[in-house]
């Protein structure tokens, strides 16, 4: 398994452990620490992100296009579980600086990537935590176990959940998903879902984190929510930045 790479040696770690069940479900109060609801103004929660360390989030470059690509029309909330119901372990923050990858395609979806620094730092906790990143010469194997998570649609066309879903999906070899989606697929993307259809990222959002969970029980992202065609179809896998091929970038731009 992979070395954690992070800002934090101890990244990707949690108080409380994910059951194995296939499908969305609620999650449980700190169990995805690093899970970010983003906030446009006047639209609510929009898109998701991941926690890198005290001051940068991570999340997709589509989220942050056109009206979105400023500063101030965004508001991150940290340690959030329930939408709408803030606590003492939440924490907001207004974003300082978005740094959208520079070769993004609005066509295709490639370089699906974006850095947030927020305009301050928050204290990490239980509730607020970092994921880890992993190293690029890593290769997330087909079938291996992986989780999306966020507020999206329970369905397709469904509104959006109150309380973070969870749902398991599994790797999907990247030359199956290229032949599924008629060659969309590029190097730097990463399919995953269950073939059979009813599990996908409309129970995610876009920006959030595709994880992958060690034997050791820490959690790095494999991935962010990018495209897919539909919405949990059958034989129609979600598709997702390929996070091994941004080291680099994310080292370069944030230092993290």
């Amino acid at each position: 398994m992979p070395t954690p790479v992070c800002f934090f040696s101890d990244c990707g770690r949690r108080e409380y452990q994910s059951s194995r069940i296939i499908g969305g479900q609620a999650s449980r109060k700190g169990e995805w620490p690093w899970q970010v609801s983003l906030h446009a103004r006047g639209q609510g929660h929009t898109c998701g992100a991941s926690v890198l360390n005290d001051r940068w989030l991570l999340t997709a470059a589509h989220c942050v296009q056109n009206e979105y690509a400023e500063a101030n029309q965004w508001e991150a909330f940290l340690g959030l579980h329930v939408q709408g119901q803030t606590n003492e372990w939440t924490v907001t923050r207004r974003i300082k600086r978005i740094i959208p990858h520079e070769d993004y395609n609005t066509f295709n979806f490639d370089n699906d990537i974006a850095l947030m620094e927020l305009d301050s730092s928050v204290t990490l906790n239980q509730y607020i935590y970092p994921i880890c990143l992993p190293p690029s010469s890593d290769d997330f194997p087909a079938g291996q176990e992986a989780w999306i998570t966020g507020w999206g649609a329970m369905v397709e066309g469904g509104s959006s959940a109150k309380i973070l879903q969870k749902a398991m999906v599994r790797i999907i070899n990247q030359t199956t998903c290229k032949n599924l989606l008629q060659d969309d697929v590029t190097d730097r993307m990463l399919c995953a879902g269950i073939l059979d259809g009813g599990v996908d990222a409309c129970q995610g959002d876009s920006g959030g984190p595709l994880t992958v969970i060690n034997p050791s029980g820490r959690v790095f992202v494999a991935g962010l929510v990018s495209w897919g065609q539909g919405c949990a179809q059958r034989d129609k896998p979600g598709v997702y930045t390929r996070m091994t091929k941004f080291r680099s970038w994310i080292k370069e731009r944030s230092g993290v």
